[in-house]
């Protein structure tokens, strides 16, 4: 046999080997991914409560009844007190689903969240699975079914709430400030302009401002964006806020004139300050009282005092290059200060829980980089023994633990969500019916907010999303020859 026929033969065995390799691979990726997605289903019905769209029933009962000609807010679903909340804006986005059965509008929320999630976990990810070489559809793979299965994510699915929804917006303005940051590497003039204006990021703060129209308590981002000095993407979430809530007034009128004059103000439609689920501050505050109301000066100190230590954090992280970081820190504030935070509305423990992966990850690599550089290449019986104590085999192993620790912890409380066994509700029960212990349970999640405010580590370099401006801005002012 010819040599050059032999070597191409043994050039195509190599690959069927390679392919038969990756397709065994990709099989057991596949096995892990489908096992993550059946363990998410068996902690849900462990730790999980029995679902049944309720909220989007008051949702969609208000829209059927909005769509038959009666007023938005004197709507109250059977059986309960409760009515719709939101402003008018959002009244209009739900508006569509009138024409749908119930069932059908809750099917539709939890297939459109879980995509959103799977996005937005994709945009987190993507670095860690760059820097690591992980494969990125398994990496969000298995992510995906580990957040489903955590409080903040299987309630909103279950009663089918839009925090995921407003959760994208969000962080689809992060994604826009990362393309801003490196537009100039993205450009490609064969691009359309359409193409152009989507990756260069232009957009940044249309997100912020949508969800603060559906939702008061984005608004927190605007002020975050205000202090960071980040004035273009501030004056367009604001802009974008001022122009959807100005076209529901044009469409809706009456009812934008009611919501601002009156069910803005009106916080017993929500619900009692004390109530387990809600694990804000003030939450935290009524039931350490035993009171149905929360304390309200007391409330005020503590939650500007709050305000500050998340907005000084975000503000710091955001300085040192680190945008997802700020970020997350200005949504758990959000939350920590808003007088109700269902524990549906807790999401951005999800980013947290990222931040302090990727943090134990980055402390790793970097202990592996000093040990290589302190460790002799060349073993030398004349070197001092101090020198060989500079970089002990454990040293790399040990770094990091803190964060990954913090990480994992964290992820576990909220996967068990430990607030409900020790749920309790006034005037019937204490909320120190089970003791000290017990109270510390029911307040758990909040109070893990508030740690995560105050101690949410940062990584420097992270994500600079200001940087490339400053460098532009460097080469303005060298003169040119």
């Amino acid at each position: 046999m010819p040599a050059t026929v032999e070597r191409r033969l043994g050039r195509l065995a190599q690959v069927r080997r390679a392919a038969r390799g990756l397709d065994r691979r990709a099989l057991v990726r596949i096995g892990i991914v489908a096992g993550a997605l059946y363990a998410a289903w068996l902690a849900i019905g462990a730790f999980g409560r029995p679902y049944n769209f309720f909220d989007m029933k008051i949702y969609h009962g208000a829209m059927v009844w909005w769509a038959g000609g009666n007023e938005l807010y004197n709507f109250i679903a059977p059986k309960t007190t409760l009515g719709f909340t939101y402003p008018p804006f959002a009244g209009l986005v739900m508006l569509p689903m009138a024409k749908l059965p119930m069932i059908l509008a809750g099917w539709f929320n939890i297939f459109g969240s879980i995509a959103v999630l799977a996005v937005i976990l994709t945009a987190l990810l993507r670095p860690i699975a760059h820097r690591r070489g992980w494969s990125l559809w398994f990496t969000v793979g298995i992510a995906v079914p580990l957040a489903i299965a955590i409080e903040p994510v299987r309630e909103t699915l279950g009663y089918g709430q839009v925090n995921l929804l407003l959760f994208g917006l969000v962080m689809g303005d992060l994604v826009a400030l990362r393309w801003r940051a490196r537009r100039g590497a993205r450009h490609d003039p064969a691009d359309g302009p359409l193409r152009r204006l989507f990756f260069s990021g232009a957009w940044a703060g249309v997100g912020i401002g949508l969800a603060a129209s559906i939702k008061l308590t984005p608004a927190l981002f605007i002020l975050y964006l205000v202090v960071t000095r980040q004035w273009r993407v501030a004056a367009t979430a604001v802009g974008t806020a001022i122009a959807v809530t100005a076209g529901a007034f044009a469409v809706a009128g009456r009812e934008s004139s009611k919501y601002f004059t009156s069910v803005l103000w009106q916080t017993e439609r929500i619900g009692a300050a004390d109530m387990t689920p809600n694990q804000s501050l003030a939450g935290v505050l009524a039931r350490l009282y035993d009171s149905i109301e929360t304390p309200g000066l007391l409330w005020l100190s503590f939650a500007v005092l709050m305000l500050a230590v998340g907005l000084s954090r975000a503000a710091s992280s955001h300085a040192d290059g680190d945008e997802l970081t700020a970020f997350t820190l200005v949504g758990l504030t959000a939350n920590v200060i808003s007088p109700i935070s269902w524990s549906h509305h807790l999401v951005f423990v999800i980013p947290a829980i990222v931040v302090l992966f990727d943090a134990a990850v980055r402390r790793r690599e970097a202990s592996r980089g000093l040990a290589l550089r302190t460790r002799p290449l060349v073993p030398n019986q004349n070197l001092p023994v101090i020198a060989t104590l500079r970089s002990p085999i454990w040293f790399p192993t040990l770094t990091g633990f803190r964060h990954a620790a913090a990480a994992l912890g964290l992820y576990l409380l909220f996967l068990i969500s430990p607030i409900w066994p020790y749920e309790h509700q006034l005037p019937e029960v204490s909320h120190y019916q089970d003791g000290l212990f017990g109270a510390v349970m029911e307040n758990s999640l909040a109070l893990a907010l508030i740690v995560l405010v105050a101690a949410l580590p940062w990584r420097p370099g992270a994500e600079p999303v200001f940087y490339s401006e400053y460098a532009r801005a460097d080469r303005r002012s060298v003169p040119t020859r």
